[in-house]
């Protein structure tokens, strides 16, 4: 990060908070010239400082009502076995976030699906078809205390 001075740290701040921001309205709130504002979005952008622009979602609205989180524990943990596992789970479009973890357990996923049934047939029909799963452990959330998406820079 020490190549971030205040202006860029200030951007990203904003970005953060509202992705669909002009280069203008950051000039503005910047008292800046919208050319040098482009010009360090850019740079921010090339330097993968900013990965990409979403939209975040309401889950409930899109009927995504139903959030596990499951560790999975595999049987073996070679190179291959462990770098297949990710490249396959990844594909599953229920599976919103996958970190290969240290400790007891080998991944832990985000799942967010339309209801328990749903998640279930996620289980069944696509997880534990793949090969080398030992041992899968999930828990559901009850509600929602935080959700942040941005960093405090």
């Amino acid at each position: 990060m020490e190549e971030l001075d205040t202006t860029d740290t200030k951007i990203l701040n904003l970005l953060q908070q509202n992705a669909r921001l002009t280069n203008k309205q950051l000039a503005l709130e910047l008292q800046k010239s919208p050319t040098s504002i482009f010009e360090r979005v850019r740079k921010l952008e090339e330097k993968k400082y900013i990965k990409r622009y979403v939209a975040i979602l309401d889950a409930h609205r899109i009927e995504r009502k139903l959030t596990a989180f499951t560790h999975v524990q595999l049987k073996e943990h070679s190179q291959t076995i462990l770098m297949n596992f990710a490249k396959e789970v990844v594909k599953f479009h229920e599976v919103m976030e996958c970190y290969h973890m240290t400790g007891a357990f080998d991944f832990f996923l985000k799942i967010a699906v339309k209801d328990m049934e749903a998640y279930h047939d996620f289980l069944m029909n696509k997880l534990s078809k793949l090969s080398d799963i030992g041992t899968l452990q999930s828990s559901f959330v009850m509600s929602e205390a935080k959700n942040e998406t941005a960093y405090i820079l």
